[in-house]
This record gives structure tokens, sequence and C-alpha cells, in this order.
């Protein structure tokens, strides 16, 4: 028999069942699972303005789900990103054959090429954010990349229990990469095992985190526009635009130079045939993992080599971060412009290297590119607490910035595997120019 609790109802009293009330929120679980995270983060950011705008007594009670929900980022990050990457280090498998080395070499090359847009189109239209920085804060800003590597240096060889307590992301990626090393070489399987659970189970905690982004992004924005009124939102506007305004550049010219310098032909009828049928579903997804099914396909239709792109494909989804490479770097400027730190280029293609690995370990982390800004950040000084504040900026354009930046991720997959294989064949002397338009299915 069930428990149950009674409530006052005029001259009656309503008994309502534990039973019941498991019922009720099972449904709204239900329900809410139904809608995606994107669309929730919507609704909130909509409601966070209109609390703002129409009712603004109440921003101090919905400011606290912003504070929590920051905190709790903030909270979990650091241990997220030790047992990540140490578990990546000691459960890596050695490369694949050598049919799989020109790809890698092209994931990466565009990776590190778009960090290069995002850091350049930073440059040219210079972005600022709306953060709240406390007067007693202590910004200790590289004077430059001199300065720079001494810093990272001394941050890699900090005690890990240490970096770990102060969300020192440089120590915790040098002390993950040095103990996953290590255990990759001397731990037995059920120890691999283990560690993988753990990094399993910090995975999950962080996805609870990231669900409860809509009431989070709803304090947040509900803040700001209540302390900076709209014209804080603005700024998100032009953080919008040159975040966009990077994707479409890499999209439409930088690959395909790269394309081009490969395989000596006309690339947009692959590109656009990329974007078309693996941009456009990775757009509406929000998910390079949903949509490997979708590249597979499209790999297929190319006639591609099916024992190559098998493996491309995943492992694009995983490590070809062109998008989240962009959106560290362009963030990660952001809150050095807002702060008034001056970025010298020595220290901008320092940040465009640390995007790029940043960006190549984002698909581990759940929210993504985001929750490895402060890894960026910690290049210029800016301390933990105001990295995760630009990672609450990242969380309210997410609805739009994240569409894209998947599909830029995505369509790259099946781009650069189709370069990879095109460029064997003009070696070769095989390659004509309808390879490079898929056949229909039938």
């Amino acid at each position: 028999m069930y428990g149950s609790r009674c409530f006052p109802n005029g001259s009656k009293w309503d008994f309502i069942s534990l039973e019941e009330e498991f019922i009720v929120f099972s449904k709204i679980k239900s329900i809410l699972g139904r809608v995606s995270l994107i669309k929730q983060i919507a609704v909130g950011l909509v409601i966070g303005i209109c609390i703002a705008v129409f009712f603004p007594p109440a921003i101090p009670v919905v400011k606290i789900f912003g504070d929590l929900f920051v905190k709790a980022l903030k909270g979990v990050a650091p241990i997220l990103v030790f047992f990540l990457v140490m578990n990546a280090m000691a459960q890596r498998k050695e490369g694949a054959g050598g049919s799989m080395k020109p790809i890698i070499e092209l994931y990466v090359i565009g990776t590190f090429f778009a960090s290069i847009v995002g850091v350049t189109m930073s440059f040219l239209f210079p972005t600022t954010l709306s953060l709240q920085v406390a007067p007693d804060t202590k910004l200790a800003p590289p004077s430059g990349i001199v300065q720079v590597l001494h810093n990272l240096i001394l941050s890699i060889v900090d005690n890990p229990v240490a970096a770990l307590m102060n969300a020192n992301y440089i120590g915790i990626l040098g002390w993950a990469i040095i103990l996953g090393i290590a255990l990759k070489t001397c731990a037995g399987d059920t120890t691999k095992a283990c560690l993988n659970d753990i990094a399993a189970g910090i995975t999950k905690v962080v996805t609870w985190v990231i669900h409860f982004a809509p009431l989070g992004i709803m304090g947040l924005v509900a803040d700001s526009v209540g302390t900076a009124g709209l014209g804080a939102l603005l700024g998100y506007v032009q953080l919008l635009g040159v975040l966009i305004g990077s994707y479409f550049l890499v999209a439409l010219v930088m690959n395909p130079l790269i394309v081009f310098a490969k395989v000596r032909r006309n690339p947009y009828p692959l590109v656009w045939t990329t974007i078309r049928e693996s941009g456009v579903y990775a757009f509406f997804t929000r998910s390079s993992a949903a949509n490997i099914p979708v590249n597979l396909s499209l790999c297929k239709r190319l006639g591609l080599d099916p024992d190559t792109f098998t493996i491309s494909i995943p492992l694009g989804a995983t490590i070809n971060m062109a998008g989240a490479s962009i959106t560290i770097s362009v963030l990660a400027l952001a809150a050095a412009n807002t702060l008034g730190i001056h970025v010298d280029m020595g220290t901008a293609l320092l940040l465009c290297i640390v995007s790029t690995v940043g960006a190549c370990g984002a698909s581990g982390v759940a929210g993504g590119s985001l929750l490895l800004i402060p890894v960026a950040c910690a290049s210029f000084g800016i301390g933990n607490d105001i990295a995760m504040q630009v990672v609450g900026v990242g969380f309210i354009i997410s609805v739009l910035e994240d569409a894209c930046e998947t599909a830029l991720n995505s369509s790259s997959d099946v781009l650069f595997t189709a370069t990879a294989e095109f460029a064997e064949r003009r070696k070769n002397g095989t390659l004509k120019a309808e390879d490079m338009v898929p056949k229909d299915e039938h």
C-alpha cells in the first residue's frame, strides 16, 4: 500500500498517493523528453527576456537558477576534463592503416585553419560581452607569447590536486595526458574498464547538469537584460554574426581551397553536395554522432571505399571539429576584449593551437566546445569564474550557434574523406568529374 499526503480543500481534504505523484512526475518527464533541449533553451531564453522587460521584481528570484547552473558547470567541468582525457589516453588504440593518414591530416588541417579564420574574424570585428567582474578580481593578462609559454609550462606541472581545486585546465590536461599514457602501458583490463566507467559516469552527471540549461539560461538572460538592458542582447547578435560568418567562410571558402589543393578540380560540386545532403540534416539534429548514418550513406553514393569511410566517418564525428575550434577561439577572444587584455599575434597563434587540440576533444563533453572555453581563456590569464560566465553566454546563443557549428563539423567529415580518396585517384589518373557527384539510390 502506498503512502499518501493530504491537502486542505475548503472543508474537505484531498488525499494524493505517492504513486499518483510519481505518475504525474513521470508524465512531465516524458513530455520534456519529447521536446529537444535546444527548443527548451529557446523557450527559457524568451521567458528570461519577458521577465526582465515586464516583471523586473522577479529577476532576483530567477537569477538563482542562472547562478546555480553556472556553479554546477564550474564544479563538474574540471573533473570531467581530467577523467575524459585520461581515459581517452589510456584506452587509445594504435592508428588505422595508411589509408587513414591523409584523412586524419585533412581533419587536423581543416580544424586548425578554421581556428585561424575565427581568430581573424575576431580581430576584424572585435566583440565584447556583458560579464560580471568583481571589483577585487585580479586579472593576470600575459604580456606576450614568451610569458604565455612560461605560464603554460608552469601550469602543466602544477600540483594535480591543486589544478583540480583551482580549475587550472592546463595543469588538468597535462596531468590527465601523462597519467593516461602511464595507465595505457601498465594498467590491466579491469583497471581500464573501471576508468572507462568512471568517465562515463561523470559524463552522465554533466548531461544532467546540461538538462538544467533551460532554467539556467532563463535566469542568466533575465539577469543580463535586467542589469544591462536589451542592449546586452545586441552584443550577442554581433557575437553570433562573427561566429556564423566564420562558419560560412570556412564552409564556402577555406574548405573548397583545401579540396582544390588536393584534387585540382572544381571543388564546389562536392562542397555543395556535402552541405546539402549532410550539413542540412546535421543543422536540425545538432549531433555529429546522430548524423553518422547520413554521412555513411552519402559516402556510399559517392563510390568511396567502405573499408575507409566506415572508420573515417565515426572518427570524424569525434576529432574533426572545425566549428568547435571557431567557437572556442572566438568566445575566448571576446572574453579577452571585454577585460581589456591585449592579444599579440604570437598569443593568437597559440590560441589557434589550443583551440584545435581542445576541439578534437569537444565531442566527448556534454555541452561540446562550450565547456572547453575555459582552457583557451586560461591562456590569457582569465580565471574560471569569468570563463564560466562566457560559457553561459555560449549557451544563450547555442540555439543557432550549435546548429551551424554541427552542420560545418559533420559535412566536413564526408568532404575530407572524399577529398583524400579523390586525391589518390588523381595521382593514379582515374579521377573523373562525375565522381564528385553522388549517384542516385535506386
